[in-house]
Order: structure tokens, then C-alpha cells, then sequence
């Protein structure tokens, strides 16, 4: 009888703490197990949140530019609304938040994997681009679908920096890996294969990231320095023998006196209209130097920003992509992981150095390349594979905060 009555009152106590588990669970809070809860509190939310501040500021700063670019690509065959590019780019906005939040919540293991076969996919399509590419002002670096078009040089930077972070992460292990050739001669291949289509600015960005990599990886001051030495002779090079890369810096150099062949249009009227609307700005729709503005909802949208929001405007959102490079790097300093830390390293520099240069072209502080500014220019590739980007980079930053601090974790210590 006593042994039953204890059994007894024991499943009753089991059945009562679960039930008590069951009716604590769904509130939430940092208990919460589910895969969503585990996600929320083991997501960087401060960097999760500057990256969707700047998607709503782009939203802003479409919505400015669309009219300009509206009445520009509006002819006697097409009329484009004032907003169509805005409305188009809600559309984007929805397509990516999604695929955002989907790609931040896998494992690394996952994360790593996906990134290195969307590289091999990515950058044999880059490979048929100048084929079977659509061209566009003078450069095919899209593939059309029909009913839309992506370029896979947007697509295939997150996933080359992931790939080239794996590379370098291997030298850990077997120290004799040749990793700095390799790494050099992949992006190698991206840099000719984007130059023939061409596209001088990502080659640029592609060849940032990897030296950025390289010095993260602990890469030698000997071979550090014989790289970056390299770097001018490749300028040079560039400037002789390749006839974009000529026509952009000569439209960037100071007028001489016979310039009648030189194009300054572009430049003059970014910053003319970055200054027209001073500090404060014109205030939204009541900008009228966009209006003569070539790609004001792409590449010069920050000139936009600078007339109608003020510069004032524009120094919030340099600072917003510099909190998200700091948030980034501070978080590394204690990562014991080599390819997650080269791997969120190489992320942030690319988002870092995309939006300096782009905003440095706006500013007349650098020739034009045709940069969009993350999360802020119209487009749907950009939006997309920006979005990956910040996915992986928001997967790779992933930590339980209280992991570390619990005295029942025990770390090996190597002895």
C-alpha cells in the first residue's frame, strides 16, 4: 500500500510539473526553447536592428528618388508612375526580410555549406554573364528570367567571402596549406570575369575584402606588404589598359585645360545635389536638382538623401553602417572559432566598404563605379544578396550570452 501511494503521488507531482512547464513555456522569455525563442536570444538584436533601421531609411530615400528617376525612363512608349520604383522596392523589402531571418537562424555547419555551393553556382553563372547577359548603359553583368533580371555578382559576394573565409580557416589546422595562392587566384578569376563585363567597383570591392581577410587571417607583414605594393601598379595597369577604369578616373581627376572629351556630368550633379538642400534639407518631394540626376534611385541615391533629408541626414547614416563595422569587430575580439571570425569579418568589410565607396562617389571623394549603397539603393539583387549577407553574418555572431558565464560550462584547455 505505502509504495503504491508514494508511486502514486510521484506521477502526480510529474504529470503537475509538466503540466506547470507546458502553461510556462508559451510566454516566452529567455527559458523558452523553441527554435524561434533560442534564434531571438541568441541573435545579435542590436545589429539586427541597425540593418532593418537602414532598410526603412532606404524605403525613405526610394520613395524621395522615384519621381526623378520616374520622369527620367518615362518615354512616348512607357510611362513609369512617380513611385513605381518605390512600390517595386516594398516588394523587394518583403522578398528579403524573410530570407534574412530564415538564413540567420541555421547552424553554422549549414551556413557554411549552403555559402560554398551558391560560390560554385554563383560564380560559374558570372562566368556566362558576358554570353548570354543583358546589357544595360553599356555593361551586361544581368541574366534576364523573363519577368525580371539578377546580377550574380551581388549573389555571389556573400558567398565568396564565406568561401574564401573557409580557405583561410583551414591554415589552423595544417599550416602548410598553400591558402594564400589559392584564395589569390579565385579572386583573381572574379576580378577578370567582372572586368569583362565590365564592372571596375566590384572588382575593387572583391579585392578589398580579400586583403581585409588576409590580414585577419594573420597573413605575414612580408606578404602583406608585397601586396599592398602591388596595388598601385595595378592602378596604374588598369588606367593604361583598361578603357573603363580610364574613363572613370579621368571624369574623377581636376579639369585641365582641354577636357572638352572628359565626362564631369555625373559627378557635378551628385554634388550638386548632395549640397543643394544644405543641413537640414529640402524637406521629403522638394528636391529639384534629383530631377537632373542620372540613376538617383541606384547609384547616386545618397545625393538624393543630402538634398531632401540634409547632410545632417547623411552623416546619421554613415555612423549607422559605422556602429554596424564596430559591432561586428568587437564582437570577434573574443571569437575562438578562426572561420566564424574571418567569415563575419569578411561580411562586415564588405558592407563597410560598399557603402564609403559608394558614398565617397557621391561626395566627389572617389571616381564614379557605379556602387549601390546597402539596404538604401533600388534594386532587387542588391536587396536579396544584402540580405544573405547580413543572414550569414547574423548566423556566424549567434552566442547563448549566458553560455560563458555559467559556472557549470567547462572549457578545455588545450593541457
Amino acid at each position: 500500500m505505502t509504495d503504491a501511494s508514494t508511486s502514486s503521488r510521484a506521477g502526480v507531482g510529474a504529470d503537475q510539473r509538466r503540466a506547470l512547464w507546458a502553461s510556462v513555456k508559451p510566454r516566452g522569455g529567455r527559458g523558452d526553447r523553441s527554435p524561434l525563442g533560442m534564434w531571438f536570444w541568441d541573435i545579435d538584436r542590436v545589429l539586427l536592428t541597425l540593418a532593418l533601421l537602414l532598410i526603412a531609411i532606404g524605403l525613405l530615400a526610394v520613395a524621395a528618388a522615384s519621381p526623378a528617376s520616374a520622369v527620367r525612363y518615362s518615354g512616348d512608349k512607357v510611362h513609369f508612375p512617380p513611385l513605381y520604383y518605390f512600390w517595386r522596392q516594398v516588394m523587394w523589402v518583403g522578398v528579403s526580410l524573410p530570407v534574412m531571418f530564415v538564413v540567420s537562424m541555421l547552424p553554422v555547419p549549414l551556413a557554411r555549406r549552403m555559402a560554398l555551393i551558391g560560390a560554385a553556382i554563383f560564380l560559374l553563372l558570372l562566368a556566362v554573364v558576358p554570353f548570354i547577359g543583358v546589357e544595360h548603359n553599356g555593361a551586361r553583368r544581368w541574366i534576364g528570367l523573363g519577368i525580371a533580371e539578377f546580377q550574380p555578382s551581388e549573389f555571389l559576394k556573400p558567398f565568396f567571402i564565406v568561401a574564401i573565409a573557409w580557405l583561410l580557416s583551414l591554415r589552423a589546422k595544417e599550416a602548410d596549406l598553400p591558402v594564400v595562392p589559392i584564395t589569390g587566384a579565385l579572386t583573381g578569376l572574379v576580378a577578370c570575369l567582372l572586368m569583362m563585363q565590365p564592372d571596375f567597383g566590384q572588382t575593387i570591392i572583391y579585392c578589398v575584402i580579400w586583403l581585409a581577410l588576409l590580414m585577419v587571417a594573420g597573413t605575414s607583414v612580408r606578404v602583406m606588404g608585397g601586396l599592398l605594393a602591388t596595388a598601385p601598379v595595378g592602378l596604374i595597369a588598369a588606367y593604361l589598359f583598361y578603357d573603363t577604369a580610364r574613363m572613370r578616373i579621368n571624369a574623377f581627376l581636376p579639369r585641365g585645360g582641354d577636357d572638352s572629351t572628359i565626362d564631369h556630368y555625373q559627378t557635378d550633379m551628385a554634388y550638386a545635389t548632395l549640397t543643394a538642400g544644405g543641413a537640414t534639407g529640402t524637406g521629403p518631394g522638394g528636391g529639384a536638382m534629383k530631377l537632373r540626376l542620372p540613376e538617383a534611385h541606384t547609384d547616386y541615391i545618397f545625393s538624393v538623401i543630402g538634398e531632401e533629408f540634409g547632410l545632417i541626414a547623411c552623416g546619421v547614416i554613415a555612423l549607422l553602417f559605422l556602429a554596424i563595422v564596430v559591432r561586428v569587430f568587437v564582437k570577434l575580439l573574443d571569437e575562438p572559432d578562426p572561420f566564424r571570425m574571418l567569415a563575419a569579418a569578411g561580411l562586415a568589410t564588405q558592407f563597410g566598404a560598399q557603402a564609403l565607396v559608394s558614398m565617397a562617389v557621391n561626395t566627389g571623394l572617389a571616381p564614379s563605379k557605379g556602387m549601390t549603397l546597402p539596404f538604401i539603393s533600388y534594386g532587387g539583387s542588391s536587396m536579396i544578396a544584402l540580405s544573405i549577407g547580413m543572414g550569414l553574418l547574423l548566423a556566424f555572431t549567434r552566442r547563448n550570452p549566458f553560455l560563458t558565464r555559467s559556472p557549470y560550462v567547462v572549457r578545455w584547455s588545450g593541457q
